[in-house]
């Protein structure tokens, strides 16, 4: 009996820190030299193939002149939020993509929900939530008093339903919830992995480009406070944030590590309060101890965080030892630091 030429799915290994791409297994990545690190992906025989075929004379990218680019200068919107705002270089850029990161209830989606609570009430908004229920959602808005009889969401992990949909509804702000938990039709590995979270990511840039509509995207952090996935997904897109926060504190840092429309190393604080994150227009009042008198082993500084003066105290507590080399214990700096 004469075989069919079906082509069978291809299998590759891809490494989840850099995602480097390679036909047989290795307990080493050669590229970024990462231990244990290479993931099976099963890819479809007709992934990617139309992505790039049937090129006319019409859709082939023609080379353009510098001097031909308008240089207009960005159109911003405001989040609502003056410490979001800055942290995004001055407001959120029509088809930008941020993706912002942060431990497990650190505060993230509580922030994005508020923020596109507040945009709803001038801009159509979209939340795709890949991890919550509509009903998670929903009490979680109401616990937090928002406006939110015009926030639209949408339970979805299928990249390609959802673009499909947001190119439907028009929507200038989308928030995905998060990028771990989507994947696309085109691959066959598990969501969550490398191939799965760069591929979806791609899409969802390009979508942004095409409409013009800003997207969000929420990532999970590994342990050592890196955002995971491979580290193309920061490349990608055109902002990255930092969500950070000290254990049973109710202080909330934002940082930028990467604005294509903005300084970076911007700092944003918020508190976390019954009724969600709320903004502290003067952070030095929380590195302050506002004692009357000047007490010995403590001085204040003034450092700076992007453009942001703040105003830190320093404290020293000295004590006898009995050690021959006297042990040093550091709060907040570092440890080797003299």
């Amino acid at each position: 009996m004469a075989q069919g030429n079906k082509k069978q799915a291809k299998s590759h290994y891809v490494c989840r820190a850099c995602g480097a791409s390679f036909p047989k297994w290795a307990g080493q990545c050669s590229e970024c030299h990462a231990w244990n690190a290479l993931e099976e992906n099963l890819t479809s025989p007709n992934a990617g193939t139309s992505r790039f075929a049937g090129y006319t004379g019409e859709t082939i990218p023609q080379i353009l002149a510098l001097t031909d680019v308008e240089s207009e200068q960005e159109a911003r919107s405001t989040t609502g939020s003056p410490e979001l705002d800055r942290v995004l270089g001055g407001g959120l850029v029509e088809g930008s993509v941020v993706l912002i990161g942060g431990d497990p209830g650190i505060g993230k989606s509580t922030l994005l929900i508020q923020t596109l609570a507040r945009l709803s009430m001038k801009l159509d908004t979209l939340y795709v939530s890949g991890e919550e229920s509509p009903r998670q959602i929903s009490l979680r808005a109401t616990r937090l008093g928002l406006p939110a009889d015009k926030l639209q969401l949408l339970p979805e992990t299928c990249v390609e339903r959802i673009i499909a949909i947001a190119e439907r509804e028009r929507p200038h702000v989308m928030v995905v919830d998060s990028i771990q938990t989507m994947y696309t039709e085109q691959l066959q590995s598990a969501p969550g992995s490398v191939s799965q979270v760069r591929e979806a990511t791609a899409q969802l840039v390009h979508f942004a480009k095409r409409s013009g509509t800003a997207v969000f995207l929420v990532g999970h952090v590994t342990k050592d406070g890196s955002l995971a996935g491979p580290r193309v997904l920061e490349h990608m897109v055109d902002c990255v944030l930092y969500f950070e926060g000290e254990a049973g504190s109710q202080f909330r840092l934002i940082r930028t590590i990467k604005n294509r429309f903005g300084a970076v190393n911007e700092l944003g604080v918020f508190a976390m309060t019954d009724k969600g994150l709320k903004e502290v227009s003067n952070p030095s009042a929380i590195f302050l101890s506002r004692q009357a008198e000047t007490v010995p082993g403590s001085i204040i500084l003034v450092t700076r965080e992007g453009t942001r003066p703040l105003l830190v105290e320093v404290q020293a507590l000295v004590d006898e030892s009995p050690l021959a080399n006297p042990r040093r214990v550091t709060l907040g700096l570092e440890q080797n630091r003299r």
